[in-house]
């Protein structure tokens, strides 16, 4: 794995994630080994917008029972899930790191999805399938973390069937010429930040051929969505140390989540980013 790769892979690994949120489940009254989807919402869909979000670009996916699907950036492996339990697809998740592999593994068999997710660790540049495998590949939050995407974009192609189809959900680059507030979720500091415009976006899209379905600005969306959960965070710590919700991305991303939500919130409000979705068809 290349070294900017096993670094990105360091930024995101907690050697006790697992044992932190089994933890967590229990003190909820949960069985951390008998879960539904809902009871874990809060620490499987970790880019803005939760599950709304993906749910919204499902329905635009045409998705079909039986279908090969590769999810890109999988982390804990929520979105895995969703497309499985909601959709009947056939799930691959990869991700470079190790941590939120073990916690995919973990809750798909107690959510009952184990036999139709499965997770690998692999680099989105450097994908372990044959050609021609998947009949779609899902991205949500994934670009902005990979250095080269172009890499990127040229493996989901070569792993979609000719007419298959890339979803994508990403942050992009706003219009304001003011760099984005650090630290957010996907980057500590702007070294690790691979935010592209989404008109360099599209181009790259365009050379990986990849042709746009459909194109949708969605920061409005985010930005409430964002705001909403911004104000019940801050809730949960002005109630004093150990006040945060027993499920909580916190969980994963530790204390200082709250500053990067509201680095993520700030960013929106002043178009220092965008938030996109949309299909794009191999065209090959």
């Amino acid at each position: 794995m290349p070294s900017d790769v096993r670094a990105l892979a360091r930024r995101y690994a907690e050697p006790d994630l697992l044992d932190r949120l089994r933890r967590a489940l229990t003190t909820r009254g949960l069985d951390p080994d008998r879960l539904s989807c809902d009871d874990i919402a809060a620490i499987d869909q970790l880019h803005v917008g939760g599950r709304a979000a993906s749910r919204a670009l499902a329905a635009r996916a045409g998705l079909e029972t039986g279908m090969r699907v590769l999810d890109l950036g999988c982390g804990t492996g929520g979105t895995s899930r969703l497309l499985a339990a909601e959709h009947g697809a056939q799930v691959i998740g990869v991700d470079v790191t190790g941590p939120y592999l073990e916690v995919a593994r973990w809750l798909s068999k107690a959510t009952g999805l184990e036999d139709r997710t499965g997770f690998l660790c692999a680099d989105a540049q450097h994908l372990p399938f044959a050609p021609a495998t998947f009949d779609g590949v899902w991205s949500q939050h994934t670009l902005m973390n990979v250095p080269y995407p172009a890499g990127a974009l040229s493996e989901v192609c070569r792993v979609l069937v000719p007419g298959g189809r890339l979803w994508l959900h990403e942050v992009v680059q706003g219009p304001s010429s003011t760099p984005p507030i650090f630290p957010v979720p996907w980057a500590d500091d702007p070294a690790h930040s691979h935010l592209l415009t989404l008109e360099a976006l599209q181009d790259l899209m365009g050379a990986a051929g990849l042709r746009p379905v459909h194109v949708e600005d969605v920061s409005e969306v985010a930005l409430q969505w964002r705001r909403k959960h911004t104000r019940r965070e801050a809730g949960r710590q002005d109630n004093g140390p150990g006040a945060w919700a027993p499920l909580s991305p916190a969980l994963i991303f530790g204390q200082r989540f709250l500053e990067m939500g509201r680095n993520v919130m700030r960013n929106l409000e002043a178009e220092r980013i965008r938030v996109v979705m949309g299909t794009w068809v191999r065209t090959g």
